[in-house]
């Protein structure tokens, strides 16, 4: 906000620009509606998916997704207890995301914020299992990136998929860094065997992965990742239904009790919501972001480097302030130069390679009271430069 206001002010009385005082205000108001109209939204989603959790914790699925992950878990989670609830759900949140499943990924992990509140000694602190879960989730590891390839589509992509594969490349590496800065913070044994042998295995169900998505016809891979997502959506809802049935768990009133959850935890995040999208409205609105991006660009040419990497800069930089802010500047980007142009491809990789950092560490945090974050926002902002970093590297490797 105070890097805001000196621009603010230098561009009023250098350039004569009086109006830009008049777009601050106006950006505060427009935040402050977003930010209530995003929760609002969230409510009936919040409602549903922490209604279909209860369901599956009363009928003890969660609890068996916790012994399912227990071993890998227990060793970069080493402060939650042995099947606690809370494993089930950060398992089901990472594996939403990593599927792209946007709407069902973020009532799981509230639903996982709350659960490690619950054995969180110091309500006002995040805890150590907090900052390694928020991390792992802002670094926005997410193999199938539907949204992207659908809006490539639609802005006339020869080949809507081919930024399929460095998009993946590019968040991997996102992720790994987070991790990787997390677990030296909190002193947790990278070579332990455990460990090493599960993320070896990852990655070769990566590599697999993409040697199967890359043989199916190009035109065709959006439509089959789509109708994979909701199957394996619809297939979660059923399943817990059909299992809490079985064992004779009333599903009708698990419900309930879980959909008063998601309500509740929908109003808690409201204030933290509008306070976070103020400060990138004004921040937008104020011409820091195009100041910085201008200066960066101007030294990448005083140094005789290629500079067109900094045409996709904003939606870098807008990425992990808002979602929707960066996307439509991904948008923009590939409107202006074209979807296949280097610069089109490249926005939209770095589009797909972070999360909205800001914007969950605000509502997850949020959700739960927690106001000492300690250094999550430091590994998560090094988690998206990695990923922002890789992504104009790849992009030069692939598409320059």
């Amino acid at each position: 906000m105070l890097i805001a206001f000196i621009v603010a002010c230098f561009q009023a009385f250098l350039f004569g620009n009086t109006q830009i005082f008049s777009d601050i205000m106006n950006a505060t108001f427009e935040s402050a509606k977003t930010g209530f109209e995003i929760s609002l939204g969230l409510t009936g989603v919040l409602a549903l998916w922490l209604g279909i959790m209860k369901i599956g914790e009363n009928g003890g699925i969660i609890k068996a997704f916790s012994r399912l992950v227990g071993p890998f878990f227990s060793k970069i989670f080493p402060d939650i207890p042995k099947d606690h609830p809370a494993m089930g759900s950060i398992f089901m949140n990472i594996s939403a995301n990593i599927l792209g499943l946007d709407n069902a990924a973020t009532p799981m992990g509230l639903k996982a914020m709350k659960e490690l509140q619950e054995i969180n000694p110091h309500k006002d602190r995040a805890s150590n299992p907090m900052i390694m879960f928020l991390v792992l989730n802002s670094s926005g590891l997410t193999i199938i990136p539907i949204t992207i390839m659908v809006y490539r589509a639609q802005l006339g992509a020869a080949n809507p998929t081919d930024v399929f594969l460095p998009i993946l490349l590019a968040t991997f590496f996102s992720t790994l860094v987070g991790f990787l800065s997390v677990a030296i913070m909190q002193k947790i044994n990278l070579f332990n065997k455990t460990i090493l042998l599960t993320l070896l295995g990852f990655i070769a169900v990566v590599a697999g992965l993409i040697f199967f998505l890359m043989r199916l016809p190009k035109d065709q891979l959006a439509i089959y990742s789509n109708l994979a997502a909701a199957f394996i959506l619809f297939s979660i809802i059923i399943g817990f239904i059909v299992l809490a049935a079985f064992r004779k768990v009333n599903v009708y009133e698990s419900f309930i009790e879980g959909a008063k959850d998601g309500f509740q935890v929908a109003i808690g995040i409201i204030p933290y919501l509008i306070a976070i999208l103020l400060a990138v409205g004004v921040f937008r609105a104020s011409g820091a972001m195009d100041f910085i991006i201008d200066g960066i660009g101007k030294f990448m040419a005083m140094l005789g480097l290629d500079t067109e990497f900094v045409h996709a800069l904003p939606t870098a930089l807008m990425k992990p302030l808002s979602g929707s802010g960066a996307r439509g500047m991904m948008i923009d980007a590939m409107t202006q130069h074209g979807a296949d142009s280097f610069v089109g491809r490249l926005v939209c990789i770095v589009q797909g390679s972070t999360e909205t950092t800001f914007y969950i560490l605000a509502v997850y945090y949020g959700s739960v009271g927690i106001k000492k974050t300690r250094y999550t926002l430091g590994c998560s902002l090094l988690a998206d430069l990695a990923g922002i970093i890789a992504a104009i590297l790849i992009g030069y490797l692939f598409f320059f």
